[in-house]
C-alpha cells in the first residue's frame, strides 16, 4: 500500500476526505452518476509530473517508495500508486502516454521491451480491480527529436520513428481495452514561415493520422479516435488550435468520419473560446467524443492543467454532454495536476475530490436545468418564425432569392425581439445555486 494513512473516500463522509455531491450509483436521469461521469486518472500528471515549472526543479516525491534508478521497479511502483488512487476514488478509468508508463529505453526495441513488461502488470492489475483504460496515446513531442514535430517534421526518419513508436501505442492501447486512441500534436505546428512548407506538413500530417487508423482497425481496435486541440504552447501556430480548425482539417483530408475531438476546457480557454463552446462546436460538427476535465488560470497564459472547481463551467459542460447525447466511448479525463506548493500525497486526493465533486455538481444543476424546461423553451421560441409561413418556405427550399425579394417588397421587417441574455443569466444562477 502507497498510501496507508488516506482512506476510502466515501459519499458524504463528514469531512475533506468525502464527496458531498458525487454519489457513483445515484440515478440522474436515468442513469447512474458514474456513467454520466466517467471519471479517468491521466497517468502523466498524477504519477509523473514532480511539480516543475520553468523556472524551478519537482517538489513532489513521485518514486513511490521505488529506487528510481531501477526502471522497471519504479514505473510498477507507479501502478501500484495509480490503482490504489483509483480504487480509493471510485474512478473507474485512466488513460496513458507510452512514455509515461515507464522511462524509455535508449533504443526502440529496448523501450518496447519495457512497455510489454510494463503494461503486463497493468493488465494483471485491471483484472483483479475492473478498473479500465479509456484511452492511450504516444509521447511524439517530448524528446529532442521532436523539437521541429513528429508528423509534421522535415525528417522522414524521424516520421517514421513517429510512427513506429504510435504503432505501439496502438497496439498497448488495443491490449488494455482501450476504447479510444488520441493524436495529441504537441510539436504539430511551426514558429515562422520562412521554413515551413504548410501545405506539405499538413498532408505529412493527416498521412499518418490516416496509417493509424488504417493499423488499429487491421489489428481489431473498434474505439474511437480523437484530436486533442492545443493553441500555440509549444509552437506558435499550431496545426489544430482549436475545434473548428481541426475539423476543417480532418474535412480537407478526408478524415472527419474517422477522427472526433477530445475537448481540453484549458486549452478551449488558451483559444480564445469558451469551454462550452467548443463543446457545442464539436456537437454540431458530429465529433463530440471525450474531454479533458481541468481549468486554467485566466491571469497565466500557459497550459496550468488545474484541476477543476469552477460549478458554472462545469454545469455548461455537463449541459453540453447531455445535449449531445452523453459519452459512449470517451470520459471526462482529469488532464490535471496539483499546484507545485501542494506537495504531499493527501493533496493529490484532494484535488480529485473536488474536481469529481465539481462535476457532479455539475451534473445535477444540469439537471436541474433541463426539467425546469425554461432556458431550452425560450431558445425554440427564438426560431419560431421558422416553422410557418416565409420562414418555412426558406427551410424547405421553396423560396429563393426571387421569392425573398418579392416578400421583402411587400413587408419592412420588424427589429428583433430582445434576446433576454440578462434574463436568462439571472434564470441560470437561480437554477444552480437553489
Amino acid at each position: 500500500m502507497k498510501f496507508p494513512g488516506i482512506p476510502q473516500v466515501a459519499y458524504k463522509g463528514g469531512d475533506t476526505f468525502s464527496f458531498q455531491w458525487y454519489n457513483p450509483d445515484e440515478v440522474i436521469l436515468g442513469k447512474p452518476m458514474k456513467e454520466h461521469l466517467k471519471f479517468a486518472l491521466a497517468w502523466w500528471h498524477t504519477l509523473c509530473a514532480e511539480g516543475s515549472d520553468m523556472f524551478g526543479g519537482g517538489t513532489v516525491d513521485k518514486s513511490f517508495g521505488a529506487d528510481k534508478s531501477d526502471v522497471i521497479a519504479h514505473a510498477k511502483a507507479k501502478v501500484d500508486a495509480g490503482f490504489e488512487i483509483m480504487q480509493k476514488l471510485s474512478i473507474g478509468y485512466f488513460c496513458f502516454h507510452d512514455a509515461d508508463l515507464v522511462e524509455e529505453a535508449p533504443t526502440l526495441a529496448e523501450s518496447n521491451k519495457r512497455l510489454d513488461e510494463v503494461t503486463d502488470y497493468i493488465k494483471q492489475k485491471m483484472d483483479e480491480t475492473g478498473i479500465k483504460c479509456l484511452w492511450g496515446t504516444c509521447n511524439a513531442f517530448s524528446h529532442k527529436r521532436f523539437m521541429a514535430g513528429a508528423g509534421t517534421s522535415p525528417s522522414a526518419d524521424i516520421f517514421a520513428y513517429a510512427a513506429a513508436k504510435i504503432k505501439k501505442a496502438v497496439e498497448l492501447t488495443v491490449k488494455l481495452g482501450g476504447t479510444g486512441y488520441v493524436f495529441w500534436g504537441g510539436r504539430e505546428g511551426y514558429e515562422t514561415l520562412l521554413n515551413t512548407d504548410v501545405k506539405f506538413e499538413q498532408e505529412n500530417l493527416a498521412r499518418l493520422i490516416r496509417m493509424t487508423v488504417e493499423y488499429a482497425r487491421s489489428i481489431g481496435f473498434k474505439g474511437d479516435f480523437y484530436i486533442e486541440p492545443k493553441p500555440k504552447e509549444p509552437s506558435k501556430h499550431q496545426y489544430d488550435v482549436d475545434v473548428a480548425t481541426a475539423c476543417n482539417f480532418l474535412r480537407a483530408h478526408g478524415l472527419l468520419g474517422d477522427v472526433k475531438m477530445n475537448v481540453e476546457a484549458n486549452h478551449a480557454t488558451l483559444a480564445g473560446h469558451t469551454f462550452r463552446h467548443e463543446l457545442r462546436t464539436a456537437a454540431v460538427n458530429g465529433v463530440f467524443g471525450s474531454i479533458d476535465a481541468n481549468q486554467g488560470d485566466l491571469l497565466l497564459g500557459w497550459d496550468t492543467d488545474q484541476f477543476p472547481s469552477d460549478v458554472t463551467d462545469a454545469t455548461f459542460c455537463m449541459l453540453e454532454v447531455l445535449s449531445a447525447g452523453g459519452f459512449t466511448n470517451g470520459g471526462l479525463n482529469f488532464d490535471a495536476k496539483t499546484r507545485r506548493m501542494s506537495h504531499t500525497p493527501e493533496d493529490i486526493f484532494h484535488g480529485f475530490i473536488t474536481g469529481m465533486d465539481t462535476y457532479a455538481l455539475g451534473l445535477r444543476n444540469a439537471a436541474k436545468i433541463i426539467a425546469d424546461g425554461r432556458l431550452a423553451q425560450f431558445t425554440e421560441q427564438r426560431y419560431a418564425s421558422y416553422k410557418s409561413g416565409i420562414g418555412a418556405d426558406i427551410l424547405s427550399g421553396k423560396a429563393g432569392l426571387k421569392e425573398l425579394e418579392a416578400y421583402s417588397m411587400q413587408k419592412e421587417p420588424q427589429i428583433p425581439d430582445s434576446g433576454r441574455q440578462e434574463m436568462l443569466e439571472g434564470i441560470f444562477n437561480r437554477l444552480i445555486f437553489s
